[in-house]
């Protein structure tokens, strides 16, 4: 039985949320003096990403969550896996969408939360305001005779910053949160990567136990064994103890975000503690989701960097209005665009969508040869606005091309501007009077026009079948001679 001396106060989890461009990273920023946002494509964070600080010697995990609307789902994957939660909110334009989809999630993973009024310097900054919106999403603040603590602070200047992480410590201890070392090392997969030249890796929150390279583990999707042990700042660590974030390599397999993992006694233990993940995955429900007679279908294979991004990526695209165009994901993973995709693409008449991952040098070699439509984003609202212009494209009609006859020029008889009287014989099919025509000469199409007249026998007549020689008037730009062909076509819108 587990006794008192087996259990140690462990660091605080917290999951940073709120609007988008209120100041999330900037705080965060501010605090780890690692400036995170500056290299942060669009200056939105693209996926979790977690740290650890120290603050009058005790350590602060915080979970970076991304404040795009387009990120709900990962956020709210971050709110299950902290302690406490920081609801930032900016004084200037006070509680937007994301903010209240943020005290949704908040209260659903049954946390603390902690406000900070950010951007507290600015001119305009009404804190007073921000409080009355939050008590209309019952939410009341301390000083407003709530229980809700709450923090002014500016990540520019600095101000209240200290406070901020004073307060974090005191609800912490509050929360009187602990960890056993003793335990078997758990914990919970917070964002996983292909990377080309490590392999499968994976950042993992750990919640108990110890973590240290050589040790076999294992999620219901993957398993593996240390190969090593790094921290948020990239530097190779001997051991993780519980709350510390830190990526893993080793793993055999891309572990899914979300899963809990194990250490096992064994890699072979481990290898039969992997399932295969059941029901279908989101791809597989937008692939095999039933189209309406007469709509267009635009297939899509998606590649992103992390796992985490893929995920959203498709519950992204499933949201978009699929009214008269059926999106479809025939196929999603992490890691560099390469040749399979450009094949798989070919195949499935797909475009291939990357998010900040690159193509590899043969694969777009063959996907510029095979004509693939290969498009490359950093900022997933980019990708989407894109989409959504590419499949409004798509709803518009398509002229399609019908060749319904070809005739050899064999004499020339009268030209006169732009008009010229030839007359040949029916090669292939047929040909009708009105219909467009293609000048065809050494194998090359030298130009276009239309026929405006046809004759046989020098009487007017409809139209004209293989074998048969007829006098056209033809209009067009270039003078047709003898030996050319001219190819006989219509046009049809295609709805």
């Amino acid at each position: 039985m587990e006794t008192k001396e087996n259990r140690t106060i462990r660091p605080p989890v917290i999951v940073v949320m709120g609007h988008v461009d209120h100041g999330k990273t900037s705080i965060l920023d501010y605090i780890r003096k690692t400036h995170i946002a500056e290299k942060e494509s669009g200056g939105i964070t693209q996926h979790i990403g977690a740290s650890q600080i120290e603050h009058n010697k005790k350590l602060i995990t915080f979970i970076d969550t991304p404040g795009h609307e387009a990120f709900s789902q990962m956020r709210m994957r971050g709110s299950k896996i902290a302690d406490i939660a920081i609801l930032v909110v900016a004084a200037v334009e006070g509680l937007q969408p994301q903010s209240r989809e943020a005290i949704k999630h908040i209260k659903k993973a049954g946390i603390p939360m902690i406000v900070a009024i950010n951007k507290i310097d600015m001119p305009g900054a009404n804190p007073d305001k921000v409080k009355r919106e939050l008590q209309k999403e019952d939410v009341s603040v301390e000083d407003w005779g709530g229980n809700v603590p709450s923090v002014h602070v500016s990540a520019r200047t600095g101000e209240g910053i200290n406070e901020l992480l004073e307060m974090i410590s005191l609800v912490a201890e509050m929360e009187d949160l602990q960890a056993s070392l003793d335990k078997p090392a758990r914990g919970i997969v917070i964002e996983s990567s292909l990377d080309p030249k490590r392999g499968p890796s994976a950042s993992v929150l750990l919640q108990d136990g110890l973590l240290q390279p050589g040790m076999a583990l294992a999620t219901p999707t993957a398993f593996g064994k240390i190969k090593s042990l790094e921290n948020f700042r990239a530097s190779k660590i001997e051991k993780a103890l519980p709350s510390q974030p830190v990526v893993i390599t080793g793993f055999e397999s891309v572990p899914k975000i979300g899963e809990a993992f194990e250490v096992m006694p064994n890699i072979e233990t481990a290898r039969q503690f992997t399932q295969s993940p059941s029901g279908k995955s989101l791809k597989e429900k937008t692939a095999c989701a039933p189209v309406k007679e007469g709509q267009k279908v635009l297939n899509l294979i998606l590649k992103a960097d992390f796992l985490g991004s893929s995920e959203v990526l498709e519950e992204t695209l499933a949201q978009l209005p699929q009214t008269e165009t059926a999106m479809r994901v025939v196929d999603s993973g992490v890691g560099e665009i390469n040749l399979t995709d450009v094949k798989m693409a070919k195949s499935c008449n797909a475009v291939i969508i990357g998010f900040r991952v690159k193509t590899h040098p043969t694969a777009q070699v063959m996907a510029e040869r095979e004509k693939i439509r290969v498009m490359n984003f950093d900022v997933i609202y980019e990708l989407v606005e894109w989409l959504q212009k590419f499949m409004d494209k798509m709803k518009e009609p398509q002229i399609v091309r019908k060749d319904i006859g070809k005739l050899k020029v064999l004499l020339s008889f009268w030209a006169e501007k732009n008009r010229q009287i030839v007359g040949g014989k029916i090669t292939e099919g047929e040909v009708k009077k009105g219909v467009k025509i293609e000048v065809v000469r050494n194998n090359a199409v030298v130009s276009h026009g239309r026929l405006i007249n046809l004759q046989k026998n020098k009487k007017d007549i409809v139209d004209a079948g293989k074998g048969e020689e007829v006098g056209i008037l033809f209009e067009g730009s270039e003078k047709i001679q003898e030996g050319d062909y001219l190819v006989f076509y219509t046009q049809e819108k295609n709805f």
